[in-house]
């Protein structure tokens, strides 16, 4: 009886899926890059660039691990792989005391010197600890709100919704609180997010040694308008600060606590604007809930963003 042969051709693989692997990394290479424009690997002041130092200071001590881990795992593979006749199997073996001390001594010098990293930068970079500079600190207060930022000068008796304004080199002492539900202040490129909490106040020293317009946002999910609750950190000049506290202070309308009632109602995609006034211990009344908080999160949408502007001085 006569057999036959199948010959069984090899499927080729799809033209997507090979290149599969040089698109992901081409992805991930773009999407660091791109990151690292407005982003941690791109500070601006000197608390930024110290967190830099430790996230790439504790990169490169994990990697201690990792690349001699991929490292052995292909050395191995590569020894003990089918085709090598000369790779000794040895199933008789069972301990070693020179490479227990080698596997468990370098996990615990990571740990060591990541905790160790931890323990300096954590009292380094105390949120609440002054920065050093022969200039005095601009004291900033401020409320975050259903979905907006409020930013407030006492020594300026001004306000601003929406945008903070600093000085290049000067120090910025920034007390915080929320109005509604807890949130997170973060400016990526100055450094050091902290919670702003309803009832409570933290304290955040931050300092910009360039001038620029850095991104800040909301880094906690807190209803409808979180994805919008953005603002813009611009610094400038002294010159060009004092400039814009002196326009401030001649226009737009005054904050009051029946403003500041209004200001409260839920908003979102709201334009910077800025008031010319501001009733002295607002921030300490709303800490401490003499004045009402906010609606915070609501089941249904959100409706649109009011323009708080038209606001207007009764």
């Amino acid at each position: 009886m006569a057999s036959t042969t199948r010959t069984v051709m090899p499927v080729p693989r799809p033209s997507f899926l090979a290149a599969a692997p040089r698109l992901s990394l081409l992805v991930l290479l773009f999407g660091t890059l791109s990151a690292c424009d407005d982003g941690l690997l791109s500070p601006a002041g000197p608390v930024g660039g110290a967190e830099r130092v430790i996230l790439l200071d504790s990169l490169a001590i994990m990697l201690a691990i990792v690349v001699p881990t991929i490292l052995c795992t292909l050395a191995i593979a590569w020894r003990y792989r089918a085709s090598n006749r000369r790779a000794v199997y040895a199933p008789q073996w069972a301990y070693s005391g020179r490479l227990e001390l080698l596997v468990w001594s370098i996990p615990a010098l990571v740990v060591v010197f990541l905790g160790g990293i931890a323990w300096i930068s954590a009292h380094d970079l105390d949120p609440a600890k002054p920065l050093s500079s022969h200039r005095a600190p601009l004291e900033v207060d401020v409320v975050a709100l259903d979905w907006k930022w409020l930013f407030i000068y006492p020594q300026q008796h001004i306000a601003s919704v929406n945008r903070l304004v600093t000085p290049v080199g000067t120090p910025v002492h920034l007390r915080l609180t929320s109005a509604s539900v807890m949130n997170v202040f973060f400016v990526p490129q100055l450094g050091s997010e902290i919670y702003a909490m309803y009832g409570m106040v933290t304290e955040l020293n931050l300092q910009a040694d360039r001038a620029g317009t850095f991104h800040g946002l909301a880094a906690q999910i807190n209803g409808d308008g979180f994805a919008d609750m953005n603002f813009d950190t611009r610094v400038v000049s002294s010159r060009e600060f004092s400039d814009w506290v002196i326009a401030t202070q001649t226009d737009g309308p005054a904050l009051d606590d029946a403003t500041y009632r209004l200001l409260l109602r839920q908003s979102s995609k709201v334009q910077p604007y800025t008031y010319r006034a501001v009733t002295p211990n607002l921030f300490e009344a709303i800490a401490s809930g003499q004045l009402p908080p906010g609606e915070g999160p609501q089941l249904t949408q959100a409706g649109p963003g009011l323009d708080l502007r038209s606001i207007k001085e009764e």
